[in-house]
């Protein structure tokens, strides 16, 4: 098996103070993508490494904003940064590594972090133009890799199972129409599989993300805005889904919780460290 992990830290360092260390080793994973990082690479690196994973580190120009990364317990084969837009470059929002797999074929999986957005601003905007590089880059990572995953905070409840209090968000950003008609294109004509929702079937939920404020929480009232999007030949072989909902409000680390999905599949060491490029080479 391979087991792929995905959260939103929400500030690793402040994570990391809260127990997220102790689940990192308790979940076992083999790649785990991480969001919001909100640190240096530098800093970023010096917090994970001495875990005994291999860290891969995008931050955003903006300090203690975004940052995506990537840490796996083997090394990577090749590692780039970008969306392939130069507007994103420095955002950090979308790192994507490749490992090989014990039949030789390749695996792509991507960290990425979209933006919250904000209905009729600017940062809408910048959303919008977000993803349209997901729907420019996601045709190039099929022909890049035998299989490839997105994995992240995409910030879109796609559906209404996606949401608790869905009527109440219709006009905000998260669950706009024209948001979810990409999720739609995603996973319509561009062939990609949300494996989340695959196994987990027609059921509401399961939440991955709840306001720190109020009872959200101990309501369920969350969002399902972490995904792990696959190419069709990787999805078939998600054998388990979970998500590790902390036990009680105190012992959260972050506002989001790790989706965790098995893959039937076996990763075997790459050899050297990758060198980083941009997405577009």
């Amino acid at each position: 098996m391979i087991r792929i992990a995905t959260v939103n830290v929400n500030g690793i360092r402040a994570a990391w103070r809260k127990g997220m260390g102790d689940w990192l080793e308790s979940t076992a994973a083999d790649i785990v993508t991480l969001q919001e990082v909100r640190a240096g690479n530098d800093i970023a690196e010096g917090i994970l490494e001495p875990s005994g994973h291999h860290v891969y580190s995008a931050d955003a120009e903006a300090k203690g904003r975004a940052g995506v990364a990537v840490i796996s317990r083997q090394p990577a084969a090749a590692v780039r940064i970008g969306i392939g837009d130069e507007y994103f470059d420095r955002s950090g929002r979308w790192i994507e590594t490749d490992y090989v797999l014990a039949d030789g074929t390749t695996l792509t999986v991507v960290s990425a972090y979209v933006h919250s957005g904000e209905a009729g601003t600017p940062k809408q905007d910048d959303k919008y133009r977000f993803l349209d590089g997901m729907l420019t880059r996601l045709p190039e990572l099929r022909e890049h890799a035998d299989h490839a995953i997105v994995t992240g905070d995409l910030n879109v409840g796609h559906t209404e199972l996606d949401i608790k209090n869905w009527k109440a968000n219709q006009k905000k950003a998260g669950f706009l129409p024209e948001e979810r008609a990409y999720f739609d294109r995603f996973l319509g004509e561009l062939g990609w599989v949300d494996v989340h929702r695959k196994l987990s079937g027609e059921m509401a939920g399961p939440y991955t993300w709840w306001s720190m404020r109020g009872k959200a929480f101990d309501n369920d009232a969350g969002w399902r805005i972490d995904y792990q999007l696959a190419t069709p030949e990787l999805a078939a072989t998600a054998a388990s889904a979970r998500v590790d909902r902390a036990d009680s409000w105190a012992e959260r680390w972050s506002d989001h919780a790790p989706l965790v999905i098995d893959y039937q599949m076996v990763m075997v060491r790459s050899g050297a460290e990758a060198t980083v490029t941009a997405a577009a080479d």
